[in-house]
């Protein structure tokens, strides 16, 4: 009976602690947005100079390789340049406090006029 005891109240306190992680986590700042675009276009200008480097490196390999009465036809290969940050496409609207959140949504609907 204690072992039935025991393993329920083990199984509440895992479900209690479960259902505190399924919270919603709060929306993005602005700022927070802004700076996991640029880590996303870092990313992407990084992998387009791997492949840049990577293109370069087989193009070379294959004319190491290449038989010399067979031609062998590589890819050009296309540099990306260098890397240009985003522009930011934040709104300078004003946020609105909760206060004023609740204010106006307390505000009584008037009656259309006839």
């Amino acid at each position: 009976m204690r072992k039935i005891a025991y393993l329920t109240s083990t199984a509440l306190v895992a479900m209690s602690i479960s259902f505190v992680s399924i919270a919603k986590l709060p929306d993005l700042t602005p700022e927070a947005k802004d700076a996991a675009a640029l880590a996303k276009a870092k990313a992407a200008h990084g992998d387009k100079k791997a492949a840049y480097l990577l293109c370069n490196a087989q193009n070379k390999v294959a004319k190491t390789y290449a038989v010399k009465d067979k031609v062998v036809s590589t890819p050009d290969c296309v540099e990306p340049g260098e890397f240009k940050a985003p522009e930011v496409a934040t709104s300078t609207a004003p946020v609105a406090k909760p206060a004023e959140v609740a204010n106006a949504a307390v505000k009584p609907v008037e009656a259309p006029k006839k």
